[in-house]
């Protein structure tokens, strides 16, 4: 797969983490588009191509859990990549049965990020 032609979404409500991971994921050549909330992610997806959604779960309003389980009734077909810094196997469990493909916890390790990316555009 052409990584050129693949945009990924990062929904974060931290601007300097969103920023940065934006920044260093574009150098990689990717498309990248950023939403603050989980409801602007859902609205992103209604309007975008997306190949892949890195998420963060922690976020104030409609949460990332809640996100995750609206984006896979609309757009089942999206991949996910959920993130935390309050991680819980519990809660990684729990992603991973509502459709996520892989779950991070931040701070994340930009390779096995990457990594993450590549195995499941696969």
């Amino acid at each position: 797969m052409n990584k050129k032609l693949l945009t990924l979404l990062l929904v974060d409500d931290e601007e300097q983490f969103l920023n940065m991971l934006a920044n260093r994921l574009e150098q990689r050549g990717y498309v990248i588009l950023t939403a603050h909330s989980g409801d602007e992610a859902l609205f992103q997806i209604e309007k975008e191509d997306i190949n892949l959604i890195i998420l963060d779960i922690s976020m104030p309003g409609r949460d990332g859990m809640e996100t995750l389980k609206a984006i896979k009734q609309k757009r089942p077909d999206i991949q996910i990549i959920m993130l935390t810094g309050h991680g819980s196997i519990q809660k990684g469990i729990e992603s991973m049965k509502l459709g996520a493909s892989d779950f991070l916890e931040k701070p994340v390790d930009f390779n096995v990020l990457l990594e993450s990316i590549s195995n499941t555009l696969q």
